[in-house]
């Protein structure tokens, strides 16, 4: 992972001052934040990283967890290879997404629907939100849904506290909301590391790693941010961790076979959308073009920056790149990062993991010159942090507790910023210990 560097660590700092400055100026109470709470949070969430980065031991254990999101993507290889014979015979053509990282969306979906009529689940979140609880002394039913967003997404996380939605404040509901922000779902994990690593192992390996550190960081992250953007003085719901019982029908059959119609469902949406997302990007991309030709900005452009032309990439690049510089970002790869960040918020983090994809190719025209840019990427994309996510918790939340929705989305757009940061952060620390 490279030597300790004393800049990195200063730079790092002043990146993590600075977003904590962010989320202090967005506080809607700024002379209740518990900054104890959100000290320990940081504290515990930089621990968390150095562990994982930096102690032999805890790698190696991580790197064992890894090995088994690596091996699920050979396994769906074997069912895609059955179905798509040829169309995913990498010397016959060239990488295709829907044959060979969708399917791994409804592989997981399936196996994660089997752990959980299992009841596996429910223990690891169980332990995970005792941890929580234990140690940021928030409530049980925040530390669950915090717990659950490690592995599940952002509308099934809530699921293991639907009985206590209704009766949450709007801080509680709240964090709920930036914990669904700021992880992914394993479903989607999965793919995104089969998306990174390609059909090298080690590389699948390592992103594996990172992805999966991002998302158990972003659980103490989402408790530091939440506490000071919506410092909770309202009542408090019991501190107990209990997960919601929910009956289970049927048998694990049955219980795979639900799960196999759910990641099907998703794959379908994230397709369609990375299909309208993307063709949208395109159709003002060459607007862009017209505007930057007409002006003659695309030759100023292209003579004077990474980027060819007037396009939205290099609109969002350049307004993110002082964020990106201050988490410790080099200054010629800045707009590159902001670009990434950029087109996560406004599209979402697959399209933005595709360039990331794309960018970390020493053979592409515009790439990033250092692992430590990819390995900070990896860590600022893994969260659904974006204005379609906004609807979805709407939406999906909205059903388990229809009493909130008028709070759901009053706090949509803070939530999405608030697990912007979170990802921030993350990334922020791995710079200072990714050299």
């Amino acid at each position: 992972m490279g030597d300790f560097s004393i800049f990195a660590l200063g730079r790092g700092l002043i990146g993590l001052a600075s977003l904590l400055f962010i989320s202090y100026l967005l506080s809607n109470n700024k002379k209740e934040i518990q900054w104890k709470t959100v000290f320990i949070s940081i504290l515990i969430q930089f621990l968390i990283a150095i562990s994982v980065l930096k102690v032999s031991l805890i790698l190696s254990f991580f790197e064992i967890i890894s090995r088994f999101f690596v091996r699920i993507i050979s396994y769906t290889a074997s069912g895609s290879s059955f179905l798509f014979s040829s169309l995913i015979d990498q010397e016959k053509s060239s990488y295709i997404f829907a044959f060979q990282v969708l399917p791994i969306i409804i592989f997981f979906s399936a196996l994660t629907s089997m752990l959980y009529h299992l009841g596996i689940i429910q223990k690891i979140v169980s332990f995970l939100a005792w941890l929580l609880n234990r140690f940021l002394k928030i409530t049980g039913a925040e530390s669950l849904s915090l717990a659950g967003n490690i592995f599940l997404g952002q509308t099934e996380s809530p699921i293991l506290i639907k009985s206590y939605l209704e009766k949450m404040t709007r801080p509680q509901l709240f964090i709920v909301m930036v914990g669904g922000m700021s992880t992914v779902a394993g479903s989607v994990l999965a793919a995104y590391i089969g998306l990174l690593g390609g059909d090298d192992i080690n590389e699948q390996l390592k992103f594996s790693t990172h992805l999966l550190t991002a998302s158990i960081m972003a659980a103490p992250g989402a408790v530091a941010i939440s506490k000071i953007i919506f410092p909770d003085i309202g009542k408090n719901i019991a501190r107990s961790v209990e997960i919601e019982k929910e009956k289970i029908n049927g048998n694990i059959l049955l219980s795979i076979t639900k799960g196999t119609i759910e990641g099907l469902r998703l794959a379908v949406n994230v397709g369609a959308m990375l299909l309208v997302f993307l063709a949208i990007i395109a159709l003002f991309n060459d607007i862009m073009w017209l505007i930057g030709d007409l002006f003659g900005l695309n030759v100023l452009i292209s003579e004077s920056t990474n980027f060819d032309k007037l396009s939205i990439e290099f609109i969002l690049g350049y307004l993110f790149s002082p964020i990106m510089w201050l988490i410790g970002v080099s200054l010629e790869e800045c707009a590159l990062m902001g670009q990434l960040l950029g087109v996560k918020i406004v599209s979402s983090e697959f399209v933005a993991f595709i360039k990331l994809a794309n960018f970390k190719n020493i053979s592409a025209s515009v790439n990033f010159l250092s692992q430590k840019s990819i390995a900070m990427a990896t860590f600022m994309l893994c969260g659904f942090a974006n204005f379609a996510s906004i609807g979805i918790q709407i939406a999906g939340i909205g059903v388990l507790a229809p009493s909130q929705r008028k709070n759901l989305s009053e706090l949509g757009f803070k939530a999405m910023i608030a697990g912007t940061i979170v990802s921030l952060v993350s990334a922020c620390f791995a710079g200072i210990l990714i050299s």
